[in-house]
């Protein structure tokens, strides 16, 4: 590895070393590698891990993957099912109804279904197309010090992977970030405490890959059962999972058993004939996160950051996110774009999203994980006569919105996930992202975003190498064609003409007037620490 320098002479091994090599840390290295920053993926095992662990994830994520051109409508690795969510009692009754059919504001479906490893593997082999990427497999992080300028990272070869010798290395980063999971060596070695919700259940998770067509009707569903709540879900094409609370007083150790294991599975129908099955493991669901997300030239993200329960279907989702909200900062950084404080926003907004998630998720275990007969009976009471109340409505996914940071506070939906639409732009019929492009973009409804910007902010808006679409309806002249009325139903909601998009594709401004954007836009660049001339002219 040839050392880089900065102009302070002092010598870098890399520009970001990444510790944790799953998805998050692996799509971090992505967003890092393909804007030329050298980068060092660290992980602990040689082998990838072939296991499922992770089986869905929702429209947002559906968005950032769409970056990698993995497009999760038509992908053959991924897929979906139009139904409903529901959750039964004992007689199939429904007490809920959660919307995982319907198609999200930001443009793709609400809930896809996919097999952890295959994704791993993917994001791997598009790592390994940037040559600024290295992959380190088989060590692990065992020392770590920051000072003013960079970190130092000292690795050794995993003791327990054939062959290790006990040998040791050391690399010279600007920034380190710890993708390491619940035992992360980054955050012990920073010293940052979790607040720990004290939520604990063992569940059994089964992995099954059924040797024929096999159909679940309906397809996704909890039952919510006291003497056993269980969890079925598809776990990606041609799997299936099934997820069973340990109750008191068993043994975790002997439930996990391939003999336990094909007991349970014995009513849907499941035999050592007829399926395989992939993995039986006991898993702790737990609520936690940790207090802060970074620390000068250090961060988190991941399960090293946060820990949710799986009922909502969130958890990777969450890392996901990291990883996008660190890789913009992190590239604008590095390019001398950014001041280092601008992490400071990583951990606020990032937090509390993951909070939010983290709490929704374990109120939801609430519900499900009654072992009780009385209170499982009162619940069942108490949600139908609910779900009569609304008709059998099934609930909306949840919107959530980030934690204050680099966004303006007065804006309608800032701070949230931008709406999409589908456009004509560039001589393609697509998405807004696919379509026009992706990063700081100004879009004005029908009017031109440029005109309505000072000279001041437009340069910087260049310099974040940002661009101005006009959205117009067909037949007017504009950069992109509103061919759905999407973003003319959107605007005309929150009464604006004028959104600026992050390249997270979270709203960062809404305005109605030029003279209302201009104060909101210079507050937003405030919150980013721009390093330029430019950056002067902000309030």
């Amino acid at each position: 590895m040839t050392p880089t320098t900065t102009s302070n002479t002092q010598a870098f091994d890399t520009d970001v070393a990444i510790v944790g090599g799953g998805p998050v840390g692996t799509l971090l290295a992505i967003l890092l590698g393909r804007q030329g920053k050298r980068v060092t993926l660290i992980e602990r095992w040689s082998e990838a891990y072939g296991r499922p662990r992770a089986v869905t994830y929702d429209h947002e994520i559906a968005r950032i993957l769409a970056t990698l051109d993995i497009d999760s409508e038509n992908d053959p690795a991924i897929n979906y099912h139009d139904e409903l969510y529901y959750w039964k009692d004992t007689k199939g009754e429904n007490l809920q109804i959660v919307d995982w059919q319907s198609t999200s504001a930001s443009g793709w479906r609400v809930r896809y279904w996919f097999n952890q490893p295959d994704l791993e593997e993917r994001l791997t082999r598009i790592a390994d197309t940037y040559p600024t990427v290295e992959q380190l497999r088989g060590w692990n992080g065992v020392a770590l010090a920051q000072d003013a300028d960079g970190v130092t990272l000292t690795l050794q070869r995993n003791p327990r992977e054939a062959g290790a010798n006990g040998e040791t290395r050391t690399l010279r980063a600007r920034f380190v970030v710890g993708a390491d999971g619940a035992n992360s060596f980054v955050r012990e070695s920073l010293g940052i405490e979790n607040e720990d919700k004290g939520y604990f259940f063992d569940w059994l998770i089964l992995d099954m890959i059924p040797k024929g067509p096999y159909e679940m009707k309906p397809a996704q569903w909890q039952l919510c059962d006291p003497k056993r709540p269980t969890t079925i879900v598809p776990a990606g094409p041609g799997r299936r999972r099934w997820e069973y609370m340990v109750m008191p007083g068993e043994s975790g150790e002997e439930l996990q058993k391939p003999e336990s294991a094909w007991e349970l599975l014995k009513p849907w129908g499941l035999t050592p004939q007829n399926a395989e099955l992939e993995r039986s493991a006991v898993y702790r669901f737990q609520a936690r996160w940790a207090k802060v997300w970074h620390q000068g030239r250090c961060a988190i993200a991941g399960d090293a950051a946060h820990l949710m329960p799986p009922f909502a279907g969130e958890g990777m989702c969450a890392g996901v996110r990291d990883a996008f909200a660190l890789g913009w900062r992190l590239n604008a950084i590095l390019e001398g774009k950014m001041g280092i404080d601008v992490l400071e926003s990583y951990t606020t907004e990032r937090l509390e999203h993951a909070k939010h998630y983290i709490n929704f998720s374990q109120e939801l275990g609430k519900i499900i994980c009654i072992a009780d007969e009385q209170q499982a009976a009162e619940r069942d009471v108490r949600m139908k006569a609910e779900l009569a109340a609304r008709n059998n409505e099934p609930v909306p996914t949840d919107i959530c919105q980030l934690g204050q940071g680099a966004w303006c506070g007065d804006s309608a939906h800032a701070g949230e996930l931008s709406v999409q639409g589908v456009v004509e732009a560039h001589g393609r019929r697509d998405r807004f992202d696919q379509a026009v492009g992706r990063g700081w973009v100004m879009i004005g409804l029908d009017v031109d975003p440029a005109a309505a910007l000072t000279d001041a902010q437009r340069e910087q808006l260049a310099l974040l190498n940002g661009m101005t679409v006009k959205v117009g309806a067909p037949g007017t002249a504009c950069d992109a064609v509103d061919v759905e009325g999407t973003y003319a139903k959107w605007l005309a909601t929150i009464d604006a003409k004028y959104v600026l998009l992050r390249p997270d594709f979270y709203v960062a401004v809404t305005a109605n007037s030029p003279e209302i954007l201009q104060q909101r836009f210079d507050r937003v660049m405030s919150r980013l620490h721009l390093q330029n001339a430019a950056a002067e002219a902000v309030a």
